[in-house]
Order: structure tokens, then sequence, then C-alpha cells
């Protein structure tokens, strides 16, 4: 018997050393040896888990991708010919972003196999890998497998791509324009597919944002449910489209292509990101997709930021003027004229302008000379940005570019691709690129979210692909809430064209959706705070010139709140609850905070500030801002950086005070 039993467990171990030869595993730790990778390579193909500490946050997943000749990175049994560990140490300047200066310090391993090479970095904050191929010559990408696999069933904040389909890769023809829900993984409703980023609350509490970067001619990362996680999903190519959609402006699909994407030669495949914060509030400073983004080439000094005068949310609604408002010369001036009075660096001139389903913006409406208003809005300090359809403006890139720019136009806001194929993917940086050529800048709507684009090409000054307060015009979603959402979920990402600034605004049970003249949910204070929460190189004034000439205190406070930063400091939050947030510019200090339907105390502490006196212009919500949202006080406080203050915030409220040094 003992002889039996011997022999078992000697052939137990020689099968195990076996296996275990079989299998290579390779580890890479962050600078500060929290947070690290490990990949295993062998039988079972590629895997890797994460873990910060001694918590386990990612559990083995899988990853491979496989090309149209058969080759499959990530092959079980596959061998790595040659490991290098690398580390980056940097402080890179930032152009037009949320701080002037970056620090980019990191680890890596590169595996080096014989047709690809497999890269795993690792900083404080988090993870991230990528493919880099080798491939000679044209080839496809069939499918690429990303697995993310998690201990027990955590939470996650899933934003559930709004259009249904039985087809889930129909679903992927959208504007990613949604709501969020908290739910486990397990409940995760396998009918739908959801995008990214996607926010998973680890067992031990740790936040994990799952999401990529360095996205270039490859179709965007989306989710569906697997047991155990998530998987990544990917928009086949289209193979066949027809122009039509909104007023003939977007691209129909009519037939899509078995791979994923088309590819030529040696190229880097985007990074898939694992974003890592112990609190909740570390994501909002997180760089991690700027960080992973190819560097810009090129001289932006031309690219100005600023605030922009909206017309199409309030639907061209000026008042106490004697001309009839609408899409017209007259009414652009007078957006030209409160523009110049109240310091906005633009107007733009939305949807109407061309000519309605010829998908050609050389037509332009009898009633707009563009020429006029350009050389009008020049003379008054003031830029024209112009609202284009998807197929309208990728028709003749470089010829409407060409024609616009030399007109004196400033730039486009780009509308309705709505997919994240690996065709509209190139639209982005070819858009992006041309644009950049006659010195204009790029806003995209009808938009994926933001993969790093921006520093690529710093004339992308913003982005859609957000639930925005556009969406009040003719929903009753529940606003308020999200706007504590997305600062930690979706701006982690980049930057995001929410277009706030309403001066109508609505307690809850007040608000109901009216297209010609919107209102907000939440208080005056909420939209002003948004300013500071919200980041956005270019950001909208949504409401009519007309209400905001109304409100001259409001209006010159939102005026002067600068668009881009040179340092950013979370101050406090938790997701769908609060958030709070410092950011400086020069020597100047903004404070926004925003809370959810529930009223609720907050403690200021402005240890951020530099040694010294400041004054500190607060706008609060008023004593009867639960009843009448717009009810708002103003008052000046003084403070030193070794001050902490309790603030009050009603039901839906805000908080947002400029802070500057004291006059000696």
């Amino acid at each position: 018997m003992k002889r039996i039993i011997t022999l078992t467990l000697t052939l137990l171990l020689a099968a195990t050393c076996a296996f275990a030869a079989k299998q290579k595993t390779y580890t890479v730790a962050s600078p500060d040896k929290q947070v690290s990778a490990t990949v295993t390579v062998g039988e079972d193909g590629i895997l890797y888990t994460v873990q910060r500490g001694e918590n386990q946050l990612l559990a083995p997943s899988k990853i491979s991708m496989t090309l149209s000749d058969g080759i499959v990175y990530g092959l079980a049994g596959d061998k790595v010919r040659k490991v290098r560990s690398q580390s980056g140490s940097a402080v890179k300047d930032a152009i037009l972003y949320k701080k002037a200066q970056v620090v980019d310090n990191y680890n890596q391993i590169v595996l080096e196999f014989k047709d690809f090479n497999l890269v795993f970095r690792a900083y404080d904050d988090g993870v991230a890998y990528r493919f880099v191929g080798k491939r000679k010559g044209a080839y496809t990408v069939d499918a690429e497998q990303a697995q993310f696999r998690f201990p027990g069933d955590p939470k996650a904040y899933v934003s559930y791509i709004s259009r249904t389909a039985e087809n889930l890769v129909d679903q992927l023809v959208n504007s990613q324009e949604s709501l969020y829900d908290h739910i486990n993984l397990s409940a995760w409703d396998t009918k739908k597919v959801a995008y990214a980023p996607l926010l998973v609350e680890a067992p031990t509490g740790e936040k994990l944002v799952i999401t990529e970067s360095d996205l270039i001619d490859y179709p965007g990362l989306n989710f569906y449910c697997a047991e155990g996680g998530v998987d990544g999903f990917f928009a086949p190519r289209p193979a066949k489209e027809k122009i039509g959609g909104h007023n003939m402006l977007q691209g129909v699909i009519l037939e899509r292509e078995k791979y994923i994407a088309k590819c030529d030669g040696p190229r880097d495949f985007p990074w898939r990101t694992i974003i890592v914060a112990p609190k909740a509030i570390d994501l909002i400073g997180n760089d991690m997709v700027w960080k992973l983004a190819t560097d810009p080439v090129g001289d932006f000094s031309w690219v100005k930021p600023g605030k922009v005068a909206w017309d199409w949310w309030n639907a061209w609604n000026i008042y106490g003027v004697d001309f009839r408002a609408g899409i017209n010369n007259d009414t652009y001036k007078y957006y030209i004229d409160f523009a110049a009075k109240s310091g906005i660096e633009y107007v733009i001139l939305d949807e109407g302008w061309a000519v309605n389903k010829k998908t050609d913006l050389m037509l332009v409406v009898p009633e707009i000379d563009l020429q006029l208003l350009c050389d009008y809005a020049k003379s008054k300090g003031v830029g024209l940005i112009l609202w284009a359809g998807y197929k309208a403006f990728d028709k003749d890139m470089d010829g409407v570019c060409k024609h616009y720019s030399q007109m004196g136009i400033k730039g486009f806001k780009i509308d309705f691709m709505d997919r994240d194929d690996q065709v509209v993917v190139d639209f982005y940086y070819k858009a992006a690129e041309v644009c950049a050529k006659y010195n204009l800048m790029a806003d995209f709507h009808g938009a994926f979210k933001p993969s790093g684009l921006n520093r690529t090409w710093p004339n992308v000054v913003n982005f859609e692909g957000v639930y925005g307060l556009e969406q009040m015009k003719w929903s009753g979603g529940d606003m308020v809430p999200h706007d504590v959402t997305i600062p930690f979920i979706r701006m982690v990402a980049g930057p995001m064209d929410y277009t706030q600034g309403a001066m109508r605004n609505a307690t809850k049970g007040n608000y109901r959706p009216v297209g010609s003249e919107p209102m907000s949910q939440g208080t005056r204070c909420r939209q002003l705070a948004e300013y500071m929460i919200f980041e956005a190189p270019l950001s909208m004034l949504c409401d009519s010139p007309s209400n905001y000439l109304n409100e001259p205190e409001c209006t010159d406070f939102i005026a002067k709140v600068p668009t881009v930063w040179d340092e950013t400091v979370p101050l406090a939050g938790e997701v769908s609850k609060f958030v709070a947030v410092a950011r400086r510019s020069g020597d100047v200090w903004y404070v926004g905070a925003l809370t959810d339907w529930d009223a609720r105390e907050m403690e200021i502490d402005f240890s951020f500030l530099a040694p010294g006196r400041y004054v500190v212009d607060v706008y609060r919500d008023g004593v009867n801002a639960d009843r009448a949202a717009r009810d708002y006080k103003k008052e000046f406080i003084t403070v030193t950086n070794q001050d902490k203050i309790n603030i009050l915030l009603a039901p839906g409220g805000g908080w947002a005070a400029k802070i500057v040094p004291s006059p000696k």
C-alpha cells in the first residue's frame, strides 16, 4: 500500500513539474511596489492578473489576437523568446489639459515572441498592456480576446448602450450617451453591450476603471458580460455603407466584414488600461489615458481654448430685440455682441447654417452670410465655430477645412459619427490631422469616449460621448446623481462636452422637459460649479444670451473660469453622491462642489493653497434653493492655507468659488 501511495505522489510531482516547465510567469511592479501585473505564458495561452499589495484585483484573464492567416498572438504553447525590463521617469509638459505638467513614472516588461511583442506597464495607479505586431504586409485582425475577470461578484457602474437590438453588433451604432446602472456583474443584462470606461468596485475597496488609450486605426473597446467578469467587444469593420440617417449626415452600415480591423505592416495596437484607485476621489486626478497616448508633433500654440456661446440648446430663443430670432445674420450678430460684451471667445453656428439633407458644407442657407459674420465677429474679437455632420465633413475634408479657414472660421463641431468601428476611429484621426493643417480646432459630437487623441492632436478640444445637459430638452432622466457619477468614470478618459450653463434651474419636483426653453435639474450654483468640475478645453454656455444678460453676476463668473489648468487637486468625493475639486490657473484658484439630491454639509480644506491670505468669491445655494433652484447667495470671505470651512449644499446643489491672493 505504501509503495502505491509513493508511486502516485511521484507521478503527480512529475506531472506538476512538467506543467510548471511549460508555464512561464513574469511580473512587473509599479515604482512604489504596490501595484503589479503577473503574466503567465504556456499551455493555456497568455493570462494575466493584477494586484495591489496583497489584494488581487483582477483574477486570471486571457488575452489574445487572431489574424487572418491563422497567426494568433497568445497561441497556447507559444514561447517567450526574450524578456526586457524597462523603466521610465519623466515630467512631461501638457497642452490644453487639467495640469501643466504630468509625472510619468513606470516600470514595464516587454515579452518578445516570434510574431509579436507584448508590453505590460505598471504605474503606481494602474496597469496597462498592449500588443505590438511584427507582421509585414497586409493582413486583418479577425478577433481580439480581452478578458477582465474579477474575484467574487463585485459591483460595477455599467453604462449600457441605449440602442436595443437582438444582434449585439447592431447595438454598436450609437452615440455613447447613457446613464449608469450600479449592479453586481452577475446582474449584467446578457442582451446588452456597455461601453468604456467601466468602473468596477473591488471587494477590498479599490476602484478599477477599465478603458483604453492610443486608439488609432482600430475599433474601440466595448464590453459584454462573461462568466466571472466581462469581455472586450469590438465592432467588425464595415464592408458597405451608404449616406443616410439624420439629415443624410450619417453612415448607414449595409454589410460588415468578418474581421474587426484591416492592417498593413508592423504596428502598435491600443493600450488596455486597468486604472487602480484606493479611493474614488483619486480617479479625478488620474492621467493614465493621457500618458499612454502618442506624443504630439508640431506647434500647437495657435490653439486657443475658451468658452463658446451655443445656439442650439436654447433654440435661438433670444428676446427683447426688434428682429425675428432664428438662423439668420441678425440673430448671430446678437450672439457675437453678447460674446464680445461678456468676454466669451467663440460663438458656434450649430445645425441649420448649411442646406439641409444635401450632405454638402459648401451649400449655405440664404439667410446666412458667413463671410459677413466672420468679419463682424473678427471686429469684435470673437471667433466662429461651425457645426458639421460626419458625412458632409468627410465628403471633402481638405476642401472644407481650407475654404472655411481662409474665411476666418476657427474650428468645427463634428457630429453624428455614432460608431467606434475602425473606419470611424480612423476618421477621427484624419479629421484632427486635416483640421490642424489649417489651424482649426475640432470638437467631436455623436462621439465615442476620448482615448488619447486630444494629446496626439491638441487641436481636438473636446468630445461628447456623455449623457449631457442637452438631454434635458427631451428626457426625464435623473441628471443630478449622474453629474456626480461621470467625474469618476467618463471623465477619467478625457474631456467631455457636457454643455452646462443653464439659467433656468429646477428642483426635482419642478423639472420637466421643454425643448424650446429647456431647464436644468438642480440649483443655479450647481451650473456654476460644473465649470470647475467638468474638464472641457472648449466649454459651452448653453443658454440664451438674453437669459445671460439678465443674470450678469453669474454670467461674469462663468465667462472668467478658465477651461485649461495648471494644477488640479481633488478634494473629496464618492461616486454618485458628491464631488469637490480645486483647480489653479496662474495664481488664481477655483473650487467647485456638487451633491446628489441629498442636502449635504461638506468640509473644504484650503491646505492646497500656498502660504498667505486669500479673498474667496463664493457662490452658494440660497436658503430657499430647495424650493426655487435659481436662488443663490454671493459673498466674500478670507482664508489661509490653514483654514477649513463647512459648506451647505441644497438638494441637487452646488458651491463655486474663485480664490485670489489678498492685496497687500
